[in-house]
């Protein structure tokens, strides 16, 4: 097994005053040559969005995106008509393909959003842009792995990658053990909240670690806790 872990505290850190940001990986005007991607994971932004602000009309294109809404509600409007809300236990989904235009703004116009923002390398280019989202019961992933994001799963959502995200929250003292889905791929597990071991390394809040060369996560809960496991390809 190899391991790399990412403090909470050695992220990149900017305020723009309307957006206070984390980023996991190089993006915008952090630059960290040692942290431009895991695998085919690219991005993992750690985004507080102040009421009424946003992201206004900006493209992507080839990149899958996933939005996970932490805390209060994020509006999105896109160039293919689309145009909806996303909230907490909301997941959204975008295969930005042969190029999309979109805006995200904080819905409320009295209280900050906070969401995870997560862009993969796509497995073919040029697809035709495409989103969806799905509300997930948080029920479903107490001391256990509820699968948001997969290849073959039909109650989960679709990226355009062989690529296996999991939400779980756990109550203190809860042992658990995570199997890869394809032991060539890592896993980036993600503490939300909390304080667990994963393969007997020591998460807490935001703190992160890549795993690879293994088959399978065994996890221990400290206190109560909400993980996301990212399971992507190692190649490009």
């Amino acid at each position: 097994m190899n391991s790399t872990l990412y403090k909470a505290n050695t992220r990149g850190h900017l305020n723009f005053g309307w957006l206070d940001a984390n980023y996991s990986f190089s993006f915008s005007n952090y630059y960290d040559p040692s942290r431009i991607h895991f695998g085919a994971l690219r991005v993992l932004n750690d985004d507080t969005i102040q009421a009424g602000m946003g992201f206004g009309t900006h493209p992507h294109d080839n990149m899958e995106i996933c939005t996970i809404p932490l805390k209060g509600a994020l509006e999105h409007k896109d160039s293919t008509g689309g145009h909806g809300v996303i909230r907490k236990n909301d997941v959204q989904i975008m295969s930005a393909g042969t190029g999309v235009y979109h805006s995200e703004f904080n819905h409320s116009k009295t209280d900050e959003a906070n969401i995870l923002q997560i862009w993969i390398f796509p497995k073919k280019k040029n697809i035709t842009p495409r989103y969806d989202q799905k509300t997930f019961n948080p029920n479903d992933r107490i001391n256990q792995f509820q699968t948001i994001i997969a290849p073959d799963d039909e109650n989960a959502l679709q990226l355009n990658q062989d690529t296996w995200l999991s939400l779980a929250s756990f109550t203190k003292d809860t042992e658990i053990s995570y199997t890869l889905h394809n032991t060539q791929n890592g896993v980036y597990a993600f503490l939300i909240e909390g304080n667990i071991t994963v393969n007997n390394i020591d998460l807490h809040k935001r703190d992160a670690v890549g795993i690879t060369e293994t088959n399978k996560l065994d996890i221990y809960s400290i206190t109560n806790s909400e993980l996301l496991l990212i399971e992507v390809p190692m190649t490009l």
